[in-house]
């Protein structure tokens, strides 16, 4: 079960997060509405950080997301957006970090219309529909989960705690594309300052 903690940013706590938690990716936030919103001039010391880093956008143009992925030494691009299936394919094109393509979850999910992504996207990650586009600390109805229709593995996200961790594992066991979640609100001391013990004790249950 992989762990992507997201929306870290301070360069203590990032330091923390890599050397005492060690989760498969870190969740970097380039949307400049977001109270996690990393800086531009911060990327010399998360580059040299030694995990693995999804950079998260929000309906954003092609030349930055690609330069987003230079500058800060990127293993994948989180889209959260609207973004097309086209833009997609234009970014599979031009650079070989994975791309994973959000899917905000209100009462329902459109399968149907997922489809078009599944051959141009390298997982799904499934989150809470809010305004805030992530970080909402709510969770959405998992069952939908149950339906997945894909052989295309996908993260779970939308306020996660500590306290989730067996129904996760649960969860797992009946959909087995399940490949991990993302947590972000749930570990937090401040916005973007994330609990390191609340972390290591989610992890060891979490893999247990």
């Amino acid at each position: 079960m992989e762990i992507k903690v997201c929306g870290i940013r301070d360069r203590v706590n990032c330091q923390q997060l890599a050397t005492t938690v060690v989760p498969d990716w870190m969740g970097l936030i380039f949307y400049p509405k977001s109270p996690r919103f990393v800086q531009e001039e911060e990327s010399d010391w998360i580059k040299s950080l030694p995990l693995k880093k999804v950079g998260v956008v929000v309906d954003e143009q092609p030349a930055v997301m690609l330069q987003k992925i230079s500058t800060f030494g990127l293993s994948a691009l989180q889209l959260h957006g609207g973004e097309s299936m086209e833009l997609v394919q234009e970014l599979k094109a031009a650079t070989e970090v994975e791309i994973w393509k959000v899917i905000s979850v209100g009462e329902s999910i459109a399968w149907k219309a997922m489809e078009a992504f599944v051959p141009h996207v390298d997982r799904f990650l499934f989150d809470t529909a809010s305004a805030s586009k992530g970080g909402s600390g709510k969770q959405f109805d998992w069952g939908l989960l149950e339906d997945y229709p894909f052989e295309k593995g996908f993260m779970l996200s939308g306020g996660l705690t500590a306290a989730h961790a067996a129904a996760i594992r649960d969860l797992a066991e009946r959909t087995p594309q399940l490949l991990g979640v993302d947590v972000n609100s749930g570990f937090e001391l401040a916005p973007g300052l994330k609990d390191m013990a609340a972390l290591q004790a989610f992890k060891q249950e979490l893999t247990k």
